[in-house]
């Protein structure tokens, strides 16, 4: 037997699993590359329009007070044209799991539609939702012309959502592990990797060919300080240290956020049976929480500055960036505009959250703005979708790889300290966080 190994690893031969492998990616590539084309072009078209939609509220801010009539037409388009497609991301994770009735192609036009209105009108939302959607949707419909069986089915939508999250994001190897990571906690479909892989690099490619930008963001070089064994150790022991009791903080903020938003739209659903009102009533506690707080930094995405000192993402990165309760404000304009009906995703807020937090907790414990910044970006993220390997590689892709370690430690701990909620409902549970 030793020696039939011996023979094997010393007389290498192209065998026919070699054939098979190269018709495997051949196969994919050619079924994925108009999937994914498409794809990252219907992206493109809503980052667009995002983008035209947040600043044109900013020239005309009485547009918020027009948000509860908003929530309202979002209401009657999912009523009459919508269908199912209201389960958003948890029915295409439905689908792979189970597959059922299938994804409808009419998800990707009316996400894309009624995610731009709840931002126009100063919804507090993302864009990560929208994009899976507008995957997951094109995904299915290629894969019924296609007439793919089920399993190729299951892998297809999988792609779907690959492309679609690493063209929002322009983090193509973040949007594979994603889509294989998130469907089951604990346990991640390592045979979709290379399909998955391919989906998103070309979904991110025909973003960046449409001439789309993302934002970039950067950490603060730190000076190589003298510490404890710093002679015999490569990393900051204190510094680790503070990552580590900070992390446990973002998996916190990213239990609270979950679970807010799962509690108010039972509570809206249980205190409210007209369910057109739902909105108009989300849409009006922002209006009175605006007007109360004085300012709009906690509207739409986050991301550009309605006026000189607004706190934002970029913002976050610099020292003074945020307020205190930035963070806890963020949660709450959020989890009331999804809560309530709105649409968009919960991924960019998350990063908002993250990022404010990241940024008071760096005073407090004396660290690295810009650091603890990232760390929040993408460990608040990871607790919340209990993805704590993505995140880590989303990490790497945004913000380089010198800090790869701290990046780990934040988004593990984080997802060890969410608990076993997520913003996901079918999510499955392969394994528990804690046996």
């Amino acid at each position: 037997m030793k020696n039939e190994l011996l023979n094997m690893t010393t007389r290498p031969k192209f065998i026919p699993t070699h054939f098979s492998i190269f018709k495997y990616a051949f196969r994919w590539t050619l079924l994925l590359l108009p999937v994914a084309i498409v794809i990252g072009s219907l992206v493109a078209l809503f980052l667009w329009l995002l983008n035209w939609s947040i600043h044109f509220r900013f020239q005309h801010s009485w547009l918020l007070y027009l948000l509860p009539l908003s929530g309202i037409l979002i209401h009657f388009i999912y009523q009459s044209v919508g269908k199912s497609s209201e389960k958003g991301n948890n029915l295409i994770m439905d689908e792979i799991h189970e597959p059922g009735a299938g994804v409808p192609a009419q998800m990707a036009p009316i996400i894309l539609v009624t995610t731009v209105i709840t931002h126009l009108f100063g919804g507090s939302a993302g864009r990560e939702g929208t994009a899976v959607q507008i995957g997951g949707s094109l995904a299915g419909l290629f894969g019924r012309w296609f007439k793919l069986n089920e399993a190729d089915t299951k892998t297809m939508l999988m792609a779907g959502i690959a492309a679609g999250f690493g063209a929002v994001f322009g983090t193509p190897i973040t949007g594979a592990i994603f889509a294989m990571e998130v469907l089951t906690l604990g346990k991640i479909k390592y045979d979709a990797l290379l399909p998955l892989l391919i989906a998103s690099l070309i979904g991110d490619l025909t973003v960046s060919a449409w001439g789309i930008h993302h934002t970039t963001y950067a950490i603060d070089l730190m000076a190589k300080g003298s510490f404890f064994l710093s002679n015999y150790l490569p990393v900051n022991l204190l510094l680790l240290g503070k990552v580590i009791l900070a992390s446990v903080f973002f998996g916190l903020a990213s239990y609270l956020f979950s679970v807010t938003v799962h509690e108010i739209k039972a509570l809206s659903s249980k205190i409210c049976k007209i369910t057109w009102l739902i909105p108009v009533l989300g849409g009006l506690m922002i209006i009175l929480l605006t007007f109360l707080l004085g300012k709009p930094d906690y509207l739409s995405l986050g991301v550009d500055a309605e006026y000189p000192g607004s706190v934002t993402i970029p913002s976050a990165f610099h020292s003074g960036g945020a307020d205190t309760w930035s963070w806890l404000w963020k949660t709450v304009y959020t989890s009331l505009t999804l809560g309530t009906g709105f649409k968009g995703g919960e991924v960019t807020p998350l990063f908002y959250i993250g990022a404010t937090l990241g940024n008071v907790l760096s005073s407090l414990l004396d660290a690295p703005v810009s650091l603890f910044a990232a760390l929040g970006f993408i460990a608040v993220f990871a607790g919340a979708t209990n993805t704590p390997l993505a995140c880590t590689i989303m990490g790497v892709e945004l913000f380089g790889s010198e800090y790869v370690l701290f990046f780990a430690v934040a988004c593990f701990t984080a997802y060890l300290f969410s608990g076993p909620s997520g913003i996901y409902s079918a999510q499955r549970i392969g394994l528990r966080k804690i046996v």
